[in-house]
């Protein structure tokens, strides 16, 4: 079997697209649309069941085998068609060789009465790398989550109720690797109480296989030139939680009302993904308008830090990458942003060897590796050395992003309010200014980097703050040649509005935010290492560091490099309810989580905001709606703000 990350296509005299890997069809020769929803749509009930949805409902579907996308978008259109306006559809789909865009276009032309949806799904389908992927569709009432590779790989780290299946993927005789015993654990693993499965196989050993899992199964009859398929309801006994301090806490009571305090690009995304849920959200923010301070820099670097290893960081990367990628096309190309790749130069022997590992781990559509000949043919000027591409990555103006999240249905913009105090009172979280009360809600979520250790409840939150500055270069005739963004220890990015914008420094002493000249002189520095060429383009050793115009802002980060995303406890609280793990860290207790109800954080993002900062939104707003995660649930733990807790009681240090 072919080693190759994406599906590898002949295509038959009617057009349909076979699997070179697995010697097998998509669909039904005669009638794929119908057979889908035959086994599918119908074996599941699903007409019924999204009539039936309550106001502000959600159905979830978990699938095995994204294929071509035909079953999504085919629950997709009966969803349009019977579920009430305010219900909402997750489907969770695993695909080991996802197709290319331009085969999936090929192939989904195939069926010109879905095209509503197609047209939808192809817009989104970029950057879809390995691992969790999320795309969101119809202002967020329906939502994607793809995962991208094994089966037995991808559902283990799921955390999921999924309501009906769609057990679907190649036939057992030519994909046996994935109809498993392993494979039916998890499916029961996942499952919702009752849920259902419908799937286009009979055989014999997967309905014994999904028996032996805690799933009714019965054969009925098949579709077209098929005798039988089966049918089949979860009625075991559902999964054990997680460790109470990761678990889900109580969905908050009372109206779907929040206050997020902080309008960058963590509180405007995470009002956002409130948002396109049914809240109301009112946004919160001290300065004029949004995006006023670490988010505020005329562009951001849309740049991919990553390890070989699978760390939670690596893949928190990689996830959000993709999920922000796709936010993109809602702003205007060449003025918010531009996808030009960004080259990421191997400029010593320890970065070439690092560049050389990831080049090995990842997909060529994530990164390829380039000679200096190569590198600099795509950069336009002349280069040191090589290094990685990522040919989706770009640049972006924050502020943009920012506005346009920020202006969805929903939200309220508070301008020229600075919380002060935060507190719980009947069962409300008051935000209080100077002058009074600012808003209430049931559930605040604090966005506003360590502006939040001014408030009690998060006074102890191991944050730090880092200076950074970056300096606004006029672009030349000469440096225009720039294609690319370059990334070394440093980053230049090609102009924008005339300028050029070349950082960032790293100043962890500074306390004010003051541009300096010189910092404006280490980011010279900075751009000589990474082309001279550039920098002679740009007349670099003419311009005076003293009268550079440029920006300077903190970044908010924390002693891991992970931000604090999700539902937070009481600390004294949870000192007390966990003390027994000083002595054992192994232990589980079984004493609930002291949660300080209601309050939530989307913080610490570092220089990876614009990155990661979208998708810990959906995190959020996952753990809130007691949705499917966007994220492993290892690296949604590794997220949590709670794991600072946990280690200070285990070490001894609470």
């Amino acid at each position: 079997m072919s080693d190759s990350p994406y599906a590898e296509l002949d295509w038959d005299e009617h057009g349909q697209p076979l699997s070179r890997q697995f010697g097998d069809v998509y669909f039904s020769r005669n009638d794929g649309l119908g057979e889908t929803r035959h086994v599918f749509l119908q074996g599941n009930a699903l007409a019924e069941r999204f009539a039936a949805l309550p106001a502000g409902g959600r159905l979830t579907i978990g699938e095995t085998g994204f294929g071509t996308g035909m079953n999504f978008l085919c629950a997709w259109q009966l969803f349009t068609q019977t579920a009430p306006a305010d219900a909402r559809l997750h489907f969770v789909s695993v695909e080991k060789y996802p197709l290319s865009s331009a085969d999936l276009k090929k192939a989904l032309a195939l069926w010109p009465g879905l095209a509503p949806w197609s047209a939808q799904l192809l817009a989104q389908y970029v950057a879809i790398n390995p691992g969790f992927q999320r795309l969101v569709f119809d202002g967020g009432r329906v939502v994607l989550t793809l995962l991208v590779g094994d089966v037995l790989e991808q559902l283990p780290p799921l955390e999921a109720r999924i309501d009906a299946w769609f057990l679907d993927g190649f036939a057992p005789a030519k994909n046996p690797a994935m109809w498993t015993p392993e494979l039916f654990t998890e499916l029961a693993r996942l499952s919702a109480p009752g849920a259902t499965l419908g799937t286009f196989t009979a055989a014999g050993f997967v309905r014994r296989g999904l028996i032996a899992a805690g799933f009714a199964m019965h054969r009925v009859p098949g579709y077209g030139h098929k005798r039988e398929i089966m049918r089949g309801r979860f009625e075991g006994q559902p999964a054990a939680e997680a460790a109470p301090w990761y678990a889900r806490p109580p969905r908050p009571h009372g109206d779907r009302r929040a206050v997020v305090i902080g309008a960058g690009i963590a509180g405007c995304a995470t009002a956002a993904s409130l948002a396109a849920r049914g809240w109301q959200v009112q946004l919160v923010e001290r300065h004029a308008e949004v995006a006023r301070e670490g988010s505020g820099n005329p562009q951001g670097v849309l740049y991919l830090k990553l390890s070989a290893h699978g760390t939670p960081l690596s893949q928190l990367v990689v996830a959000g990458f993709g999920h922000t990628r796709r936010l993109l096309p809602n702003l205007r190309p060449g003025e918010d942003w531009d996808a030009c790749g960004v080259l990421q130069l191997g400029f010593d022997a320890k970065e070439q060897a690092r560049q050389q590992q990831l080049a090995e781990a990842f997909p060529p559509s994530l990164l390829r590796a380039l000679t200096q000949s190569e590198a600099e043919a795509v950069a336009g000027v002349n280069l040191g050395s090589g290094g990685l591409l990522f040919p989706d990555a770009g640049w972006l103006h924050p502020p943009a992003l920012c506005r346009w999240l920020a202006s969805q249905p929903g939200i309220e913009l508070k301008t020229h309010s600075e919380a002060l105090e935060i507190q719980r009172h009947d069962g409300q979280w008051q935000v209080r200014a100077a002058s009074g009360l600012l808003a209430q809600a049931p559930v605040l979520v604090l966005a506003n980097a360590t502006d939040s250790l001014a408030f009690a409840p998060t006074a102890w939150l191991p944050l730090k703050r880092i200076r950074g500055q970056i300096s606004r270069l006029p672009a030349t005739p000469a440096s225009s040649a720039l294609r690319t963004l370059l990334c070394a220890e440093g980053y230049v990015a090609p102009a924008r509005h005339g300028e050029h914008t070349l950082g960032a420094s790293f100043d962890f002493k500074a306390c004010d935010l003051e541009p300096s000249a010189a910092e404006h002189r280490s980011n010279l520095a900075l751009l000589e290492e990474i082309s001279a060429d550039l920098a002679t383009r740009l007349d670099a050793a003419h311009l005076d560091p003293t009268t550079l115009q440029g920006r300077a802002a903190y970044r908010c980060t924390s002693p891991d490099y992970l931000p604090l995303v999700g539902p937070l406890a009481e600390a004294e609280a949870f000192q007390q309810a966990y003390a027994a793990l000083r002595k054992d860290a192994r232990l589980r207790p079984d004493t609930p989580c002291p949660w300080l109800e209601g309050l939530y954080l989307n913080l610490g993002h570092g220089s990876r905001g614009l990155v990661t900062a979208p998708l810990a939104a959906e995190l959020l707003a996952a753990w809130l709606e007691d949705e499917p995660l966007p994220l492993p649930r290892a690296v949604a733990e590794a997220c949590h703000p709670n794991r600072f807790l946990l280690r200070r009681v285990v070490r001894g240090t609470a």
